[in-house]
């Protein structure tokens, strides 16, 4: 065989053990920080939510969302464990204030204003609605007529031609 023909073989090769290479560390990593949670330990799960480790059993966690209120997960639906400062800062708010470089959006439109130079003005505003009848001075199409149709139905009508 002549290795031009083999090189496409090699190469998917080498392509699928380079993804299930990074696909297993991934997986250790992950194995290895649900191995480091203790109870009262914020975690966050696959799903967004924000709890408190309370007991970790063989392959499942209980956690409590909410004061008093306990729910049994399994460990591989926990997606990160959270360090204190930033747990408490997510669910709480406190910790240290962020600080942000770029402009804070507003939550609605209501406060957005354009600012408009001196020199510039106002552009009319667009009517978008119907026009009724022609003026008297404006020019009608061709071959259009004022008189109704011959069976008295208008275009849009049901049963017009």
């Amino acid at each position: 065989m002549n290795l031009m023909t083999l090189l496409p073989f090699i190469v998917l090769i080498g392509a699928m053990f380079l993804m299930t290479r990074s696909a297993k560390k991934k997986q250790q990593a992950a194995a290895q920080m649900r191995d480091h949670m203790t109870p009262g330990t914020g975690v966050r799960t696959i799903g967004g939510m924000y709890a408190t480790v309370k007991e970790i059993g063989e392959d499942t966690v209980t956690l409590e969302v909410a004061p008093g209120v306990h729910a049994i997960y399994a460990k591989n639906s926990i997606g990160a464990v959270l360090d204190d400062a930033e747990y408490n800062r997510i669910v709480h708010g406190t910790g240290d204030d962020l600080t942000l470089d770029s402009p804070v959006v507003p939550d609605d439109a209501s406060s957005i204003t354009l600012d408009k130079g001196a020199d510039e003005t106002e552009a009319p505003k667009l009517d978008l609605g119907k026009k009724d009848e022609p003026k008297a001075d404006e020019p009608k199409a061709e071959g259009s007529d004022d008189t109704e149709p011959k069976d008295g139905k208008a275009d849009g009508e049901a049963g017009a031609k």
